[in-house]
């Protein structure tokens, strides 16, 4: 006599496709992806590879030179300062209001919306560090360089159009950044002291 065969009973596959597209969809829909927050500087043009090294001429008294040393002290072209100073030198350099010889020369520009206005559009900020300084020290000069450039351009969003930098309009916006850019570079760390 011959052997049936049982038959095994197999599992209903056919939903499976549709139960990862639900996990999926729920997973997406729950997670959060974090936030970029870091430091907002604009970064020069990537130079082309056939191009020569090529050195920028600075005009000295357009440059305002800051030191963060190993110990947390702040130099700005060889003047010990405190942070809040720090962002006081830097509000005073780049308005240059009353066209100081050791300050950025300023210039006629003319801008929509407001029409000329004398800025220092050539002014550059020049940040460097000891190799040994503290990441707290460099953030907080960092933050220091930010929050000068950002009352400047409060004060004069309430100057020119008597609201807030953040009420305005972006084209608003745009002309106060046009008006106090962020010029600031960053050299590479040095090793002061050591041979």
């Amino acid at each position: 006599m011959a052997r049936r065969k049982k038959k095994v009973p197999s599992i209903n596959g056919s939903s499976t496709a549709d139960i990862s597209f639900i996990l999926l969809l729920f997973f997406l829909l729950t997670t959060s992806m974090g936030s970029d927050t870091g430091i907002a500087r604009q970064l020069p043009p990537a130079v082309p590879p056939d191009q020569q090294d090529v050195s920028i001429d600075v005009n000295r008294r357009n440059m305002l030179r800051v030191l963060v040393n190993n110990r947390g002290q702040i130099l700005a072209n060889g003047e010990e300062l405190s942070l809040e100073g720090l962002r006081m030198k830097i509000k005073e350099f780049v308005l240059n209001v009353n066209d100081k010889e050791d300050l950025p020369e300023r210039s006629l520009v003319e801008f929509p919306y407001v029409g000329m206005q004398k800025v220092t559009k050539n002014h550059v900020i020049s940040l460097t560090n000891d190799v040994d300084t503290r990441y707290e020290d460099y953030i907080a000069v960092q933050n220091e360089l930010t929050r000068a450039y950002t009352e400047l351009r409060e004060e004069r969003a309430i100057q020119l159009f008597g609201a807030s930098f953040e009420d305005l309009s972006t084209d608003q916006q745009k002309v106060l950044v046009d008006m106090y850019p962020q010029k600031i570079s960053e050299a590479n760390p040095k090793e002061y002291g050591k041979k």
